[in-house]
């Protein structure tokens, strides 16, 4: 289970990134901006196979996820809250 774990990870590395992303997207303090940056790279990208909320939410999981416990609690609260942004931006519409 560990090689297909680690394959998995190098396969992730290897590919270009689906979204071009802000520098810094992931330290800054505000949630909207972070799902608005988020939300804008999803809808300009021409890489993307899933929807724009589909594309902005992955992104924000697999950063959560390969971060782990080395994110800082506070950082990580608002990055939890950039989820619920997300799912606002989602719901105003396409063009939100």
């Amino acid at each position: 289970m560990a090689e297909s774990s680690r394959g998995w990870v190098a396969k992730v590395r290897q590919r270009p990134p689906a979204l071009d992303l802000e520098p810094g997207l992931f330290t800054w303090n505000d949630p909207l901006r972070i799902a608005r940056s988020l939300w804008q790279s999803a809808r300009q990208s021409q890489r993307r196979r899933r929807s724009v909320y589909g594309s902005a939410m992955s992104m924000l999981c697999l950063y959560l996820n390969r971060a782990g416990r080395t994110l800082d609690p506070n950082q990580r609260a608002i990055l939890e809250e950039v989820k619920q942004e997300l799912r606002r931006l989602a719901a105003a519409g396409p063009m939100a």
